[in-house]
């Protein structure tokens, strides 16, 4: 159960709330679920055109960058040829590893397809690196090393949070009335978005993420990446020269992640 006062307070109180878009509420929502899942609760300014006074960093910034009201620890370096799951375990472990991983450990218990497994993993990994259209940017870091399917789940699940399926039992989230009231409205593009997805072949690979993201921040679930250590190896494209190394298009994506402390 989410604590209004706390969130709304954690963004700065209830007129900045009342400044920020619908999406960038929405947004906040799941940012500071899992960062009360990670215990890192947030304190940077909400995406308004007036931050709180005193901040030192907007909310979009990633949790790599950002720590929350714990100081900043030592990143250990990562292997000269890193694996995805080099840098599941040094980096996206403290962000949104205990998320993710409660999201693809429900998909994997109610017997979805390794590829679906995998798109819970990855879907909110990229929180790391950037927040606001995490579902582009998480699609865009995947895209050269996932079956197409996958990385278009990743980017889609963004938008169909907002949007019931009876069919697959997704309900609007209550969290979305109870916090921002019965009048939330999604932004234009989330509905352009959703309308897109909806009427696409693949529509289920987007909508199965979100299935299974919604049931995923209970602080007493016990999770390891160790179950899906095959389930990677079997999907994921590892380079051999290492992420970030490999020449793709995304690898200065990796090469950030890898090193958030370079100065430029």
């Amino acid at each position: 159960m989410i604590d209004r006062r706390a969130f709304i307070a954690s963004l700065g109180g209830a007129a900045a709330v009342e400044a920020m878009s619908p999406e960038a509420k929405a947004d906040a929502l799941e940012h500071y679920m899992i960062e009360q899942l990670e215990q890192a609760p947030a304190t940077q300014a909400p995406p308004t055109d007036a931050p709180i006074p005193g901040a030192t960093s907007r909310r979009g910034v990633g949790g790599l960058f950002v720590a929350g009201r714990n100081p900043l620890a030592k990143l250990e370096a990562l292997p000269a040829k890193a694996t995805f799951l080099d840098f599941f375990r040094l980096r996206f472990a403290n962000t949104t590893g205990n998320h993710v991983l409660q999201s693809a450990a429900r998909a994997l218990k109610t017997g979805m397809p390794e590829r679906t497994v995998l798109a819970c993993l990855l879907h909110d990994t990229v929180l790391g690196l950037i927040k606001p259209d995490h579902g582009w940017w998480g699609a865009q870091l995947y895209e050269p090393y996932v079956d197409e399917k996958i990385s278009w789940g990743i980017r889609y699940h963004q938008a169909l949070r907002f949007f019931p399926d009876p069919s697959v039992g997704y309900e609007y989230p209550e969290q979305y009335y109870r916090i921002f009231g019965k009048d939330y409205v999604p932004d234009p593009y989330i509905h352009d978005t959703y309308t897109f997805a909806k009427n696409h072949k693949w529509y289920m690979e987007a909508r199965l993420i979100t299935v299974n993201d919604l049931y995923a921040f209970d602080p007493n679930a016990k999770v390891s990446i160790d179950p899906f250590v095959d389930i990677v190896g079997r999907h994921f494209k590892q380079p051999k020269e290492g992420l970030g190394h490999d020449g793709s298009p995304v690898a200065h994506m990796w090469r950030t992640i890898a090193r958030p402390d370079m100065p430029l």
